[in-house]
């Protein structure tokens, strides 16, 4: 199928705004494809929607666990809902999700924005970063998160065509491009977007584009980087995983998250009943947030590309010694 309609016109530098727009352009051809939203359609980008498909956008109202149930509802007489409101919102429904969601495979796709430190300003209360931890552990349940505007609309296509329960990350700030027009996503999948051969630098969402600068902060240090992005992390791509363990022995992962649990955790698992390999998980070390910047955020909390090549600096040292 072609991709172009979705690549007309600019490209929006935020998620949510790239989730909404490409998510209004693919409803006016499916129509089996609802909106239910929490009262926050300006934040999450399903503003585009309500403004196109007016009809087909329910307004729950500030009730996220009758979200999740009216969801299961619409998906079990043949519609497709996606339910989108912020992460911290979506884990105060979490039972709804597991029960009338996950339990009976229905075909429903949550979208949160907002996660992670990314929320800047917002604080600690609104900065979700268990969101991932939260969704790997649901049976039936695919997890997802984009790593530019661009791939976020693909993604979205690709989520709507996928038939089973979705979660899917976008995000509040602004977020550099990776990719261009000729990009492909494919759920399952990662992708190298750089080749190195003394460390492996693996990203999902907006921490790719971080391993990217990362990268030559250690290239100019000398070490030969190979930077991975991991859009969907369940399920991973364990042929690209088992690979770049073998060709550079060590793994860095890098989310906007806590790094006790999530990509990290989900490809140390891999590795160690696969290819035993030392890793390190990149991502805020068991904390809550603050009121900031996203990238000030970062930067505090480690996850900045000076935290990263730091981290994979310090991890090589251990390792080489």
């Amino acid at each position: 199928m072609s991709m172009q309609p979705l690549l007309v016109g600019t490209v929006p530098n935020t998620l949510r705004e790239a989730f909404g727009e490409a998510l209004a352009e693919l409803m006016r051809s499916r129509p089996e494809v609802v909106v239910v939203d929490g009262d926050v359609a300006g934040g999450t980008g399903t503003h585009h929607v309500r403004a196109a498909h007016p009809n087909r956008f329910f307004q729950i109202g500030i009730a996220e666990q009758n979200m999740m149930c009216v969801a299961a509802g619409l998906s079990a007489c043949g519609l497709i809902p996606v339910v989108a409101t912020f992460s911290v919102f979506i884990l105060r429904a979490y039972e709804m999700a597991r029960l009338a969601i996950a339990c009976d495979n229905r075909n429903v796709k949550i979208v949160g924005s907002h996660p992670g430190l990314d929320a800047g300003p917002d604080g600690a209360s609104a900065q979700c970063l268990e969101d991932l931890a939260a969704f790997l552990t649901l049976p039936n349940f695919t997890v997802v998160a984009p790593g530019d505007p661009l791939e976020v609309r693909l993604a979205t296509r690709a989520i709507l065509d996928y038939v089973g329960p979705v979660y899917m990350r976008t995000g509040r700030s602004p977020a550099p491009t990776i990719f261009d027009s000729s990009h492909q996503f494919t759920l399952g999948k990662g992708m190298i977007l750089r080749d190195g051969s003394d460390i492996t630098l693996i990203g999902c969402g907006i921490q790719t584009a971080r391993c990217l600068e990362a990268a030559k902060l250690l290239e100019s240090d000398g070490l030969s980087v190979r930077v991975v992005h991991m859009p969907t992390v369940k399920p991973l791509d364990v042929e690209l995983i088992l690979n770049c363990a073998e060709a550079t022995q060590m793994i860095v992962t890098s989310e906007d998250h806590n790094a006790l649990t999530g990509l990290g955790s989900q490809i140390a698992r891999l590795l160690s009943s696969h290819r035993p390999t030392p890793v390190f998980c990149n991502g805020v070390q068991d904390t809550f947030g603050e009121s900031g910047e996203p990238e000030e955020l970062a930067e505090k909390y480690g996850i900045s590309p000076t935290g990263i090549a730091a981290d994979a600096q310090a991890f090589l040292k251990r390792m080489r010694r």
